[in-house]
């Protein structure tokens, strides 16, 4: 019952612990993970879907930050048939010990793999397949496996290249030789080294890693892997690279989110409904769209459930979302159960799960350059209001006209 591959003990362990402060307000109520994504999926489902085709089993998913929620949609592994009697989907809440009762958060995730190190030396794997829950990517990890084993690396960074290098300071960024090895690399640089960064998925040596772990932890050195872990088995000599051909998208700013939905509909993406690689998650039985004779749709992906009356451009329409006639929504993502009544303009915009934005009022900017404009969960902006670009409102806030700039202040910028 147990993973294996390339004759490898398998473990998968998905870090889903982060605040993901740069999705604000997003995820002030809930964890990064479970954020919607194309109306229907959550981000979590990308990675668990990617590891159950690949074959791999046994998965630990490692929480933190407002569980509750994650949880519930994570249902015991039950839709990816991860609800197993030996194996399957564990969850490892944050815990208290013998040796810690009063228990602590980890502070990075390379102070939450050395918390778990006692339970991973019980579970004995030879090979620890670690991985991101919020990054939006199709990947067969028993390719990476396969290849790991072959070059005998001590750690196996799955890679993928940037249009832009200049966002390698987001990431961990590396070069690598003509045969795979990582030569160098850089955490978050002021100054990239190259287009080429790490996509959040990493094969390591269970010995090598328990190890390095241990004597990190001796030297109070842990923090996130990219401060440490990494630069110490690059140094070894023995950590390769292998280059994800394909979409891969970090969602963790704003701008991110919104232009990962944006490529989908423009067809850059992946196939979501490919029946040898399907796309699961955890959802409710929805009837069918309503189109209303008034609607005009240009370019969306509309869910189950949604009644749209009105204009639709470029746009993601959550399952229940309403969109009324008159109702204008362009550029933008209107969550599960969220509302945009007779005559509102949304542009740029994100309006969270179960948001009303009120007849008349205009939400984001116009232009094509536009800061996103963010609506969080269960808030209501209130008939005429309007609320400019960039701003963001709190879940269960209240938006009223002339009050905007109070409950609706303009968001940090992201790094």
């Amino acid at each position: 019952m147990t993973t294996r591959i390339a004759r490898q003990k398998v473990l998968a362990i998905v870090l889903a612990g982060g605040r993901g402060s740069r999705l604000s307000p997003l995820t002030d109520k809930r964890a990064k993970p479970a954020v919607p994504f194309l109306g229907t999926y959550r981000l979590i489902d990308f990675t668990l879907s990617n590891l159950v085709h690949s074959g791999v089993q046994d998965v630990w998913v490692i929480e933190q930050y407002l569980p509750h929620g994650l949880n519930d949609h994570l249902s015991g592994g039950r839709p990816w048939d991860l609800d197993r009697t030996r194996g399957g989907l564990v969850v490892m809440p944050p815990f208290s010990s013998p040796d810690n009762e009063d228990g602590e958060f980890s502070q990075g995730n390379a102070h939450a793999l050395a918390q778990h190190a006692h339970l991973i030396r019980e579970f004995g794997p030879d090979l620890v397949l670690v991985l991101s829950a919020d990054h939006i990517y199709r990947l067969d990890h028993a390719e990476v496996i396969r290849a790991h084993q072959e070059s005998g690396a001590s750690v196996t960074m799955v890679t993928t290249e940037l249009d832009d290098p200049a966002g390698a300071t987001r990431f961990g960024n590396v070069r690598v030789d003509d045969q795979g090895r990582v030569t160098e690399f850089a955490y978050k640089p002021d100054e990239p080294l190259g287009p080429t960064v790490t996509a959040e998925v990493f094969v390591y040596r269970a010995d090598v890693l328990l190890g390095t772990l241990e004597t990190l932890e001796r030297r109070g050195e842990l923090g996130d892997y990219g401060e440490y872990l990494l630069p110490e088995l690059v140094a070894r000599g023995d950590a390769y690279a292998f280059a994800l051909e394909g979409y891969w998208m970090d969602v963790g700013t704003l701008d991110a989110y919104l232009q990962t939905h944006r490529d989908f509909l423009d067809g850059k993406g992946f196939a979501l409904d490919d029946p040898e690689w399907p796309f699961i998650t955890s959802s409710l039985a929805r009837p069918p769209a309503h189109i209303a004779r008034t609607a005009h749709l240009d370019d969306a992906f509309v869910c189950g459930g949604a009644v749209v009356a009105g204009e639709v451009t470029r746009s993601v329409i959550g399952p229940n979302a309403v969109v009324e006639a008159g109702a204008v929504v362009r550029d933008s993502v209107v969550q599960p159960g969220a509302a945009v009544r007779a005559g509102a303009v949304v542009s740029r915009a994100v309006v969270d799960t179960g948001a009303e934005v009120g007849a008349g009022a205009g939400v984001g900017g116009r232009s094509a350059n536009s800061r996103p404009t963010v609506v969080g969960a269960h808030a209501r902006v209130e008939a005429g209001a309007d609320i400019g670009p960039g701003r963001v409102v709190a879940p269960h806030a209240v938006v009223r006209p002339g009050e905007e700039d109070e409950t609706a202040p303009e968001a940090e910028r992201s790094e």
